[in-house]
């Protein structure tokens, strides 16, 4: 066996069971609109819920911040790379949502990484939602603390492991998302915080697909469930329309943070431009309703059109409306047929999500219409009766 046996043996293994994975070169020429290979679609996979990444105010932003810092910072944010752009976005995302502190990262999976391998050892317990994001279950593997999965969003499976494992003076961390990237559902967060508020836990929530687009003024899931805890992941590349990410926590853990993780002091900074663009996206967030307010008016219409259709939807009432299919060759099938129609939606196949809950991920935005809306609704339900 050789190296380059080994590498060609698994190609060959994921190409026949239908899990290749292709890049598309694409092109955007409006907010909710691309182009691949000279074809123009309606794009139903987009996270940029918001769509301020094609805002003038974002764009001119941009152009701003690298007017005035350049287009990078230069080194970690130990050596010369943290600035004022850095600082008061950092200072504003922390006074927003009622935490002392916040740190940035250059993105979701890297801040999610930091804060599990640094505060974690073998003497400690993770109990994790067993649909959790990808850069969550990788770095609990990878880590030596001993990892538990518990059912999806079940507080009554978390208590029973908890009771089961009987290892009172351990220290765990409960983890969970509030807005499943997948399912497009909301952890119970308010069950998991309770769970949480012994001196030996602490809960982390991940709410990517959660800030900016649910509770009072976009502050997120947790505002949405009106708790706070220990710590919490966002990330800017989904409603803040650019790329990167935040954790906010009390002052112990970001001077803990900042002392050891090496995610912070190996790799270098933000972009300062970005930080500053960040701070024109955080004031859009907060002050301009109508954006959230057409994006919840877009997903009710889906929602209320979808019904009819003989697909399995799932309970969703975000963003994301998982249509479940079954199998990889059917949802790919799909995929490709909207694709021919100008409907560009991507196929999620087993293992990214259990095996016989293949799907098509569609995410709705604030720009698509209700004709894109009805044109998705109607090739949907052409396909369903062939």
């Amino acid at each position: 066996m050789t190296w380059e046996n080994k590498i060609n043996q698994k190609l060959k293994t994921n190409k026949n069971n239908i899990l290749v994975r292709n890049i598309n070169v694409t092109t955007y020429y409006s907010p909710c609109y691309i182009q691949v290979l000279g074809k123009n679609y309606c794009n139903f996979s987009s996270n940029d819920y918001l769509n301020l990444s094609h805002d003038s105010r974002i764009i001119n932003a941009w152009k701003k911040g690298a007017e005035i810092y350049g287009v990078g910072s230069g080194g970690s944010s130990y050596m010369s790379g943290y600035t004022t752009a850095h600082e008061q976005l950092e200072t504003r995302l922390a006074d927003w949502l009622g935490y002392t502190k916040s740190i940035l990262f250059i993105s979701g999976f890297s801040a999610n990484q930091a804060v599990i391998s640094t505060l974690l050892n073998k003497e400690d317990i993770i109990f994790a939602d067993k649909k959790s994001h990808a850069s969550i279950i990788e770095t609990c593997v990878q880590n030596s603390a001993a990892l538990y999965r518990f059912k999806h969003n079940s507080i009554e499976d978390l208590n029973q492991l908890n009771i089961n494992l009987n290892t009172k003076n351990k220290l765990k961390l409960i983890i969970t998302e509030g807005v499943f990237s997948m399912d497009g559902d909301m952890a119970p967060l308010k069950l998991l915080n309770k769970f949480s508020e012994k001196p030996t836990r602490m809960l982390l929530v991940d709410d990517a697909h959660g800030i900016g687009v649910i509770g009072k003024n976009g502050k997120g899931s947790c505002d949405y469930q009106n708790i706070k805890p220990h710590i919490l992941m966002i990330t800017f590349g989904k409603a803040f329309g650019i790329s990167g990410a935040a954790v906010l926590c009390n002052n112990t853990i970001y001077k803990y943070l900042r002392q050891f993780s090496k995610h912070l002091i190996c790799s270098t900074a933000m972009p300062p431009a970005q930080a500053y663009t960040l701070l024109k996206s955080l004031d859009i967030i907060q002050t301009d309703k109508s954006i959230r307010d057409k994006l919840n008016e877009n997903i009710n219409y889906f929602c209320s059109q979808a019904k009819h259709l003989s697909f399995q939807l799932l309970s969703s009432r975000t963003a994301i409306q998982p249509i479940i299919i079954g199998n990889n060759e059917q949802t790919i099938l799909l995929s490709n047929k909207l694709k021919k129609d100008g409907i560009w939606t991507n196929a999620i196949r087993s293992p990214t999500v259990p095996i016989g809950t293949e799907r098509l991920r569609i995410t709705i935005n604030a720009m698509h219409s209700k004709k894109d809306i009805n044109k998705l609704l109607e090739k949907l339900h052409e396909y369903n009766n062939k």
